[in-house]
């Protein structure tokens, strides 16, 4: 007589709130528990709701009607306004809400103005949640977030007459009772490379559980599995001393990274030429284009160049400090510690400018190169613009690609991505790391399957 197997557990069911490409939902998605890696993933996004149209796409060519992998249902794709939105019938049954409405302002002013616009999108979050009352809902935003009025809003909200009083928020690593209210804060403050990523990213992340959910058990945050190398310390992975526990490693650098880059040939300075039709945003698009094909370069003016080869590895702006250039007669750069180099007859212009030689103390990370053996700086949406932060090659006379920028940011290989290079470009630098997604979804799981 045939004994059937044990019951495959029902999966968590997720709807991501301003998901833009689908960073969070690809976290959910790649998490598997412990012995059962080789399963397919255990959370199933519902609904997303995305403005913006080529991250709508991009969300559609991974988890939509264009999802390569189709044992998993396709999430409903609300591209438009989040005011607009209703929650459908099934929705209404997701276990998880996640989401980073974006703060439209930080400031004081205009403090519990309702309806205002800096309040509209964060107001939006709130009616949703109450609307659905999943199991647990996750809030993502920046560090400031936490000085916010949306903040006070949404403790004032779990009070006992506000939209979400059905809900308590888990406390945060680290907290103790004797924590003030500031210190409290500061612990939702998660460090993307304490999870793993390659990237030293601080966010916020705020999770509230509803009250009847845990059968009397509380849910806690992920704990994490990599730690900051003191300066002039041994490695976290070094061998404990006997009766000790074993340290956590060390954050992990971007190297690999690189190492993966290192063996692709640049693919010129464009994404292929290709479109595709995307139901959800009722529009032809360009795309879609893998991770791999992101390794495109740009065409930079003769002083950018220059800059580029004239900062060293671990360098920055300083460097090009009393530096000139000079494009020779063969078309080849040339620099120089001086602003009359002998025999030299094309024009020598100064590497540098007037402003950052004034600034002596401000940050090292304009046109700074990443470092090797560290994590990367946080990946922003404007990172192949090196004069907007670390963002050059840690060797190369070059900005990172965007393939390398995703790679950073822990999208795998296969990842799908549609829209402009500059699309593109916003949507990793929005999304939220992979690593630490698969990290909050791990906390989840434990709570509601343990």
């Amino acid at each position: 007589m045939h004994t059937p197997g044990p019951r495959k557990p029902e999966p968590i069911t997720v709807v991501d709130l301003f998901s833009g490409c689908g960073g969070f939902t690809q976290g959910f998605h790649e998490f598997r528990p412990v012995g059962a890696e080789d399963s397919g993933p255990v959370f199933h996004s519902l609904a997303a709701v995305e403005h913006d149209a080529a991250a709508a796409a991009t969300y559609s060519a991974n988890f939509g009607s264009g999802r390569p992998d189709t044992t998993v249902p396709a999430a409903r794709i609300h591209f438009g306004d989040i005011e607009k939105w209703e929650p459908a019938p099934e929705d209404l049954h997701a276990d998880v809400v996640v989401g980073g409405p974006p703060c439209q302002g930080f400031s004081a002013l205009n403090r519990n103005k309702k309806g205002s616009e800096r309040n509209r999108l964060w107001e939006e979050y709130v009616r949703i949640v109450a609307k659905i009352r999943p199991k647990v809902f996750v809030i993502e935003n920046v560090d400031r977030f936490l000085k916010s009025d949306e903040f006070q809003n949404l403790l004032s909200e779990l009070q006992q007459t506000g939209l979400l009083a059905d809900y308590r928020l888990v406390d945060p690593p680290g907290y103790t009772p004797a924590d003030s209210e500031a210190t409290k804060n500061s612990r939702y403050l998660l460090n993307a490379a304490n999870y793993g990523a390659v990237q030293a990213r601080r966010r916020t992340i705020v999770i509230g559980v509803r009250r009847d959910v845990g059968d009397g058990r509380t849910m806690s945050y992920p704990v994490a599995t990599h730690t900051r190398r003191p300066k002039g310390g041994v490695d976290g992975s070094a061998r404990p001393l006997p009766g000790t526990e074993p340290p956590l490693p060390s954050w992990r650098a971007v190297d690999s990274v690189f190492a993966e880059s290192a063996v692709l040939q640049l693919r010129g300075t464009e994404l292929p030429e290709r479109t595709a039709l995307i139901p959800e945003v009722d529009d032809v698009l360009p795309g879609v284009f893998t991770t791999g094909e992101l390794h495109i370069g740009r065409n930079p003016e003769m002083l950018s160049m220059a800059r580029y080869a004239a900062i060293p590895p671990n360098g920055n702006r300083k460097d090009l400090r009393d530096r000139w250039y000079t494009v020779d007669e063969r078309n080849e750069i040339r620099i120089f510690d001086t602003a009359n180099p002998p025999g030299i007859r094309t024009a020598v212009r100064y590497l540098s400018t007037e402003s950052w030689d004034k600034h002596n103390t401000g940050t090292g990370d304009v046109m700074g190169r990443l470092r090797l053996g560290e994590p990367s700086v946080t990946i922003r949406t404007e990172f192949f613009k090196p004069e907007k932060g670390r963002y050059l090659h840690p060797t190369d006379p070059r900005p990172i690609t965007h393939f390398e920028a995703a790679r950073i940011q822990g999208f795998p290989l296969d990842f799908r991505w549609c829209g402009s290079k500059t699309d593109v470009a916003r949507q990793i630098g929005n999304a939220v790391p992979i690593p630490l997604g698969m990290a909050i979804a791990s906390a989840i799981h434990g709570f509601l399957r343990a």
